[in-house]
């Protein structure tokens, strides 16, 4: 069972760093950020949280520790909330140009990896999209114990109980429900070991 994502509302998001520096530090450099010091957006991403990005032998190694706040309607009661998923980035990005001969680099043929621009710059806004995505609740909720609307009437449930009736039967077990109520039959007698009336002595019948 997928989410379905068309009931979140993403705002753009781009963050980006310039990683020359790091890639001609020893292999297990590192830097950390807050993401906001990278957004685009400023105070107003809608992304929080730290990032830490470390030399490895082959790029850049992307480690996050995210909140990325979203739009979206609670699926009981279908009013607008704030969803906050958590974005937890473990993700190697390759560099596009080697940073010493400044020679492209060969990427992977399946285009599975996350690439270092042409000129030394990290994004990580897709990174972000593609996790958060993953991390989408199934069903989210303005709160746990959400009661959502009648499904017969309308009310709605968190303001108190509707007027229906609490014994509404699940059209799906009606005619069971239909079954239980129809009288027993009775049971059958049990045959009476007697033939026709008389008890058998030793072969031969008397009356009963």
């Amino acid at each position: 069972m997928t989410t379905d994502s068309s009931t979140y509302n993403f705002r753009p998001f781009h963050a980006s760093v310039n990683v020359a520096t790091l890639l001609k530090e020893p292999v297990g450099a590192t830097r950390d950020y807050d993401i906001r010091e990278l957004a685009e957006e400023g105070d107003a991403s809608p992304v929080t949280g730290r990032v830490g990005l470390t030399h490895s032998a082959r790029g850049v190694l992307v480690r996050t520790d995210l909140v990325h706040r979203i739009d979206t309607v609670c699926s009981r009661c279908v009013k607008p909330i704030d969803c906050d998923v958590t974005v937890k980035i473990d993700e190697e990005f390759l560099p596009s140009i080697d940073i010493n001969s400044g020679l492209p680099v060969k990427a992977p043929r399946d285009g599975s990896s996350f690439l270092i621009d042409a000129n030394h710059i990290l994004d990580l806004g897709e990174a972000v999209r593609q996790y958060t995505m993953l991390a989408l609740p199934m069903k989210p909720l303005c709160r746990p114990d959400c009661a959502g609307y009648c499904p017969n009437c309308g009310a709605d449930l968190n303001q108190g109980k509707c007027e229906c009736s609490e014994k509404t039967i699940d059209p799906r077990w009606a005619k069971l429900m239909a079954l239980k109520r129809k009288p027993s039959l009775a049971a059958p007698r049990k045959r009476s070991t007697t033939t026709g009336g008389r008890k058998k002595t030793n072969g031969t019948a008397t009356k009963a």
